[in-house]
């Protein structure tokens, strides 16, 4: 049965039918009207935002962690072109987003906002789909809830400014999404495939993403073979206290577990794209035979061509090598048995205590931190040359607690993609490390965001007063590093101005004492690291 609303209305309801209760966003011309109807009418929740872009990286964050359909809203011309580097990062994080956007009156070309907003989103490799008219309202929000899902990308609607007080009779509509079955393969590939898993020595497996569903199969394929387990970087956590695990690989892998996986012979990869980073560029994979086991076959190939490929369902795969392994009678390699786990939870940088007055070393630190900070936490970073060290110090408990913000290796989105999982995940702890260069870039503008919505979040700023990078290049090249530093205000103050908590720690002792009062206190807290920017470690590549 249709009902008669104004289009803002029905964009507004639509939303709502599609289970979809919180909404980040920045209102303005085109879009105020819808948000007030999805508030005051469906109950649901808007969480404003100070910055444009911050909407999309918030609903990254939540679609990663919740499973959902993120959904953020911006009004027309800057609002939109402001969201240009997130919606870059929302394609290239695979993230099923819906951005509702408004768009200039279709008569008023001459409008100051006006702008080419469908070539705007195409830039990104973001969808765009076009509110056409009153009458196709619903029809319209459901496709882009429909290819959001099916297409794992942002995806743009365009709302014409001019249709937000239009009449039109509305029905709800949502589309299903029809899934093939889980495929197996069979036959001569899947054959060579074996062939190759049968005759390895020392075989590892490695998870990635896409195996998420396919833990505990992955990892009974990995006992049955006595095989060594690995991660890539974006499935941080996936085999978290199994025996056999030897943390991430690649580029992030310790001497140790590089050598462990240097000594492998077969590498069995499921649901991951073996990115260069986790081939360390194709040099840790030189003379082993590599299967890659993937439901989607963009990832086959893309960036490492593996000796055999299976499009196939990772759990189901697991399960049918398995099975074939046991029909054949064949004996476990002892591969796992050459783990060593002294040396493999031992870390690559050492920790220099002497440190001039006024800093604190950082290793300690994220090692100190990574015991203290609560267990089931979700783990955000930004971008920045601290990252890789906090990726290797401080554990994830799982891939879907773990956000690594830098899919468009961008500095500056950590914080809202930290509030985003929050917001998805009220129950538990968000740990966000950051850089200085960050916080000032993006951190800054919404901070305040993370007091006002009251969220449990634990923001640790590495501040070494330098973009990092850039430092590290003039230090290369005996140049002077002065116009890489910076003197910023106090960050720990900044906090407390903003309504939050902070800390700064220059000691050991102030860290103990940051995470005491840490404890005390309620809201946002911020524990500001003061770095010698000649003594934070060199980004692992």
């Amino acid at each position: 049965m249709s009902v008669t609303l104004y289009v803002h209305q029905a964009i507004a309801r639509s939303i709502n039918e599609h289970k979809i209760e919180t909404m980040f966003g920045l209102m303005g011309d085109a879009n105020l009207f819808m948000i007030n109807d999805f508030v005051e009418s469906c109950g649901a929740s808007y969480i404003p935002v100070a910055f444009e872009g911050s909407a999309v990286l918030m609903a990254i964050a939540y679609a990663h962690t919740s499973g959902k359909t993120g959904v953020a809203t911006v009004t027309h011309g800057p609002g939109l072109t402001n969201c240009v580097t997130a919606l870059t990062e929302g394609v290239r994080a695979r993230q099923s987003i819906v951005l509702l956007c408004g768009d200039t009156a279709v008569s008023n070309h001459l409008g100051l906002q006006n702008i080419d907003q469908r070539e705007v989103v195409k830039a990104t490799g973001a969808g765009f789909e076009q509110l056409r008219s009153p009458e196709t309202t619903a029809d319209d929000v459901a496709n882009a809830f429909f290819r959001a899902e099916k297409e794992k990308r942002p995806i743009v609607l365009n709302m014409p400014i001019d249709f937000m007080w239009k009449e039109t009779q509305y029905h709800p509509i949502i589309k299903p999404i029809f899934k093939s079955e889980a495929l197996v393969s069979t036959g001569d590939l899947f054959d060579q495939a074996l062939g190759m898993i049968m005759s390895a020595k020392r075989p590892l497996i490695l998870g990635g993403i896409g195996a998420i569903k396919a833990k505990d199969s992955i990892v009974q394929l990995a006992e049955r073979l006595d095989a060594v387990l690995a991660t890539t970087l974006k499935a941080n956590g996936l085999f978290t206290h199994h025996p056999n695990n030897i943390g991430i690989c690649g580029t992030l892998s310790n001497a140790a577990a590089y050598e462990m996986i240097s000594k492998s012979d077969c590498i069995v990869s499921f649901g991951a794209s073996l990115h260069t980073f986790t081939t360390d560029k194709g040099n840790l994979f030189k003379g082993k035979r590599v299967i890659q086991i993937s439901d989607d076959p963009n990832d086959v190939g893309r960036t490492f061509l593996p000796d055999a490929a299976l499009i196939s369902d990772p759990k189901l795969a697991a399960d049918n090598i398995i099975y074939w392994l046991n029909e054949a009678e064949m004996p476990g390699t002892g591969f796992s048995k050459e783990l060593k786990m002294n040396e493999l939870m031992q870390l690559d940088t050492q920790i220099n205590h002497n440190l001039c007055d006024g800093y604190i070393n950082f290793c300690f630190a994220l090692d100190r931190l990574n015991e203290i900070l609560p267990k089931d936490r979700i783990l955000v970073t930004d971008g920045g040359r601290f990252m890789t060290e906090v990726w290797c110090r401080v554990s994830a408990p799982d891939p879907l607690s773990f956000i690594h913000s830098a899919n468009f290796a961008a500095i500056g989105q950590g914080l809202q993609q930290a509030i985003g999982a929050a917001h998805a995940n009220p129950d538990k702890t968000v740990c966000l490390f950051i850089g200085d260069g960050g916080f000032m870039l993006g951190g800054i503008n919404e901070f305040n965001t993370a007091v006002r919505t009251g969220i449990d979040l634990q923001i640790i700023v590495c501040n070494d007063s330098a973009y990092g990078a850039e430092h590290i290049q003039f230090r290369d090249r005996q140049m002077s590093p002065a116009i890489s530093e910076f003197k910023w205000p106090s960050f720990a103050n900044m906090a407390k101005a903003m309504g939050g908590n902070g800390f700064t720690v220059a000691s050991n002792e102030d860290l103990e004492l940051a995470v005491k009062l840490m404890k005390q206190q309620s809201g946002p807290n911020l524990i500001e690291l003061k770095l010698d920017p000649d003594q934070v470690p060199r980004m692992r590549r």
